[in-house]
């Protein structure tokens, strides 16, 4: 039995070292790899969030813990398989077969992001929460380095007169103080006025700090207890 065991282990790892098979296997360990840390990341942050301010049982609180983690690591996978495939696919089947086209990468997301992201629940017909914060987590980083990208010095890929040096200089000193104080003023104000528009945990969030701490009828709940 242990022979057996050993010869398959050899065999499979004869398979995956072999650089034919790189490319693809490249493919299938992305899948793995998307899992892995969707379930990291998730599963911490679930069990904080859903624990300490969802209503319920201990039993429907976990549940809703493992399907927000269940979620998160599926659909990393997913997006990390189609994305690695299309980018194989386009590479070895495309224009310049062997050769990596300069917008391949951009095409396997836009694929990947439509086909993992785009969509809306069956039963609900409404866009599962993980996948917005998860949308609005890559977008805030986008626009932040398109942002970076926008006032690169002259030579690079900077955007005409705010890449000139000093110009630059200046708005790279400047622009987070500025972009920091605007976010907060535009969520407070829609907080305060368009609440149901923000996305649901950010609101449970904001409510429980601002709204509830309007709100107390003894020492006991005015400091060691919100209600």
């Amino acid at each position: 039995m242990a022979d057996t065991i050993a010869t398959a282990k050899a065999a499979l790892e004869k398979i995956v070292l072999n650089p034919a098979h790189h490319d693809l296997l490249a493919v299938v360990k992305a899948a793995r790899n998307g899992a892995v840390y969707g379930a990291k990341v998730r599963l911490p942050h679930a069990l904080v969030m859903v624990l300490l301010f969802r209503p319920g049982t201990l039993r429907q609180k976990l549940s809703l813990v493992f399907r927000a983690t269940r979620t998160h690591a599926r659909n990393l996978a997913r997006f990390a398989f189609i994305y690695k495939l299309t980018c194989y696919v386009l590479k070895h089947y495309g224009a310049t077969p062997g050769k990596e086209g300069r917008y391949d990468s951009f095409v396997a997301g836009l694929l990947g992001g439509y086909v993992v992201f785009g969509g809306r629940s069956r039963k609900s017909g409404k866009i599962s929460s993980v996948n917005q914060q998860i949308v609005v987590y890559v977008f805030a980083r986008v626009v932040l380095a398109l942002a970076r990208l926008a006032v690169k010095p002259e030579g690079g890929t900077g955007l005409p007169l705010v890449s000139r040096e000093r110009v630059s200089a200046r708005i790279s000193h400047y622009a987070w103080p500025v972009f920091a104080a605007t976010s907060w003023a535009a969520v407070m104000h829609l907080f305060r006025y368009h609440p149901d528009d923000l996305q649901p945990s950010l609101r449970s969030s904001m409510t429980y700090i601002y709204q509830q701490s309007d709100h107390w009828d003894s020492l006991r709940n005015f400091i060691w207890h919100n209600k």
